[in-house]
């Protein structure tokens, strides 16, 4: 190599150097700016997210509000309930750990690895619930052998415990653990996984006031997550208690009436609108919903066809049969078509056209006026009196009432049943209304629909003459300190414009129905307080002729009883529904005079027990209730 070639590749050498020199220098510098930058710019900034980073909030779920009668009788309270939760950064063996819980404890275990891998997106120290409700043996099994079972932690979190059991279970409704899809709503914004909420009733519709605050640990964590110690503790706050308008011995009495018969009643005050009793058969139990319900009952619930799962007070719509009557009666008196001196001849049918609109009483009642009439039910005279008056007519006086349309009771998913006019079934059908659909109209049937509670709210404002008040469910909202936060007054909906003297003779007419002989509705009598009502019957199919009992069950007829009492100044208003009970008078009304005799002996009244009542009414009643054991409608 000749001394130039070694001068120009040291020459090359030295300038690598440089130029490798220059770049580290570089680089230093920029790491020399960030540091600076991080530790004198940035600095509070940065200080305050490492502090964010240290610190961690793990939420304690609150207990929610008291349930209670407006006795103050507890309707629902709660009691503890113990949790199994896993926290995934002491778990070193995820598989090991799932496969001992479901040996041990006798828990499915693909169901504790749904629930794993639910919580995995969570933070590693943020405890995943795995199983809720365990029993006081798998608890005692866990706090023995926790030491072998790394990343367990117990929780125990507050549930619904009911003293009634199966009571009102419809009216309060259950709880279930909160859902992936309610956690992004805006109202659960403060949810957390593993709380409960309401799912339906009174804990749905009133969640916002019984839930409570969520309280929670706020914890300190190294860099890896790992917790280190509890640095503050916040005490969750309970949630509001309801004190409703439902009395449990009203409801209670109620219930045992029905016996495992299927259908609804409602209980209301006639000046206020407050409900006493909200029965909807048969019942469910509230508190399995909570835990993991067991397949064979929720098979059963399922498959039973009186169908238990359904607010039958709420949701069920019915043709109202001859209840309807009522609205009927004061659509024609209002208008002047009739007056209580009007009569008809009822020979057991009427004809209109080729059609032939049967009277329940074959052979016919004769010579009928509007007391007769009603007392004893007489289908033809409410046929011709809905010629004169028009389907048009009845329907105002029935939106007069509110009916046709939801009342606002307070709970979700009330139905408005249905009052048809000329102009509904043009928009509904785009065919014309014909004379013939008229008649069913008028006695309940066709295409009328209306709920227990619209039954109980239209008798109530029948026996007051001319208020429709709200129905409402909760008397106040009681904080946990027993403070009064909010508390509901009777509310206006409709004042009926009938003249005084209308209501009357209506009212007389029903007055007749219980407590005159041939009426429809003695078995709701009572010898302390005299009842008023009207029974009703409502066709589910059409039959021919057929025997009820040789009918199958889903297509009988429904049994309707409405009442109120005392006649002289009524209080209280009831309706009753018997799903395929077939007679109103024989099914529905001696449920309605149970109930009214409980709500009586709470009032003291009645005495308890219940004096004996002569032997020769009681024949009375029979021989009236076997005569017109054919029809009530």
């Amino acid at each position: 190599m000749s001394g130039q070639q070694y001068l120009r590749g040291n020459r090359d050498r030295s300038q690598r150097v440089l130029w490798g020199a220059a770049i580290v220098g570089f680089f230093f510098l920029i790491l020399a700016a960030r540091l600076w930058y991080l530790q004198v710019i940035d600095s509070d900034r940065l200080k305050e997210l490492s502090e964010i980073n240290r610190l961690r909030f793990v939420p304690v779920a609150a207990s929610r509000g008291n349930i209670l009668d407006r006795n103050g009788k507890v309707l629902v309270r709660n009691t503890p309930s113990f949790s199994v939760a896993i926290v995934p950064q002491e778990v070193k063996d995820k598989d090991t750990l799932l496969s001992a819980l479901s040996r041990y404890l006798g828990l499915d275990r693909d169901e504790l690895l749904q629930r794993w891998e639910k919580g995995k997106g969570r933070a590693k120290y943020f405890p995943i619930v795995i199983a809720s409700g365990i029993s006081r043996d798998q608890l005692e099994f866990l706090e023995e052998n926790q030491l072998w079972l790394p990343g367990i932690d117990i929780e125990m979190k507050p549930i619904r415990e009911y003293p009634s059991g199966i009571l009102a279970a419809h009216l309060l409704g259950y709880l279930g653990e909160i859902t992936e899809q309610d956690l992004e709503k805006e109202e659960f914004s403060e949810y957390n996984q593993g709380d409960y909420v309401g799912k339906n009733g009174l804990e749905r519709s009133w969640e916002k006031f019984l839930h409570g605050i969520n309280g929670g640990r706020q914890i300190e964590v190294d860099a890896r997550g790992r917790y280190l110690r509890t640095l503050s503790e916040t005490r969750p706050t309970v949630g509001n208690s309801l004190v409703l308008t439902i009395d449990h011995a009203v409801q209670q009495a109620a219930e045992k009436a029905f016996g495992d018969r299927a259908g609804a009643a409602v209980v209301m005050e006639v000046d206020t609108g407050e409900i006493l009793a909200f029965v909807s058969s048969p019942g469910f139990d509230p508190s399995l919903f909570a835990g993991k319900m067991p397949q064979d009952v929720w098979k059963s619930y399922l498959e039973d066809k009186r169908h238990p799962l359904e607010n039958k007070a709420l949701k069920g719509q019915y043709p109202p049969g001859s209840t309807f009557k009522i609205i009927t009666a004061l659509a024609g008196l209002e208008s002047g078509m009739i007056d209580e001196h009007t009569t008809v001849t009822c020979k057991g049918s009427y004809d209109v056209g080729k059609d032939t609109f049967k009277c329940w009483d074959k052979k016919g009642h004769g010579t009928v006026d509007l007391k007769r009439a009603l007392r004893e039910s007489c289908d033809v005279y409410f046929y011709q009196l809905s010629e004169k008056v028009g389907v048009d007519r009845i329907a105002e006086m029935a939106r007069r009432f509110g009916l046709g349309s939801a009342l606002g009771v307070g709970l979700e998913n009330e139905k408005s049943g249905l009052i048809p006019t000329t102009e509904w079934k043009e928009k509904k059908y785009g065919k014309k209304w014909f004379r013939g659909e008229t008649l069913p109209v008028s006695i309940g049937q066709g295409y009328t629909l209306m709920t227990p509670i619209q039954l109980a709210s239209m008798t109530a404002a029948l026996a007051n003459e001319g208020t429709v008040y709200r129905p409402h469910l909760v008397k106040r909202v009681v904080d946990p300190d027993g403070r009064v936060l909010k508390e509901y007054k009777p509310e206006v909906l409709y004042r009926p414009a009938v003249k005084p003297q209308n209501f009357r003779l209506v009212k007389e007419g029903l007055l007749a129905v219980v407590n005159e002989p041939h009426g429809t509705g003695g078995a709701a009598r009572l010898y302390e307080v005299k009842v008023a009502g009207k029974t009703g019957t409502s066709q589910v199919v059409k039959q021919r002729d057929a025997k009820m009992r040789e009918v199958a069950y889903q297509y009988r007829d429904h049994a309707l009883f409405v009442a109120f009492a005392p006649f002289e100044k009524p209080e209280v208003a009831v309706s009753v529904v018997i799903e395929h009970g077939e007679h109103g008078g024989a099914a529905a009304a001696p449920i309605a005079g149970t109930i009214l005799r409980a709500y009586f002996e709470q009032k003291g009244v009645i005495k308890k027990p219940a004096a004996k009542v002569d032997e020769s009414d009681e024949a009375e009643d029979a021989a009236d209730r076997d005569e017109q054991k054919e029809g009530d409608r």
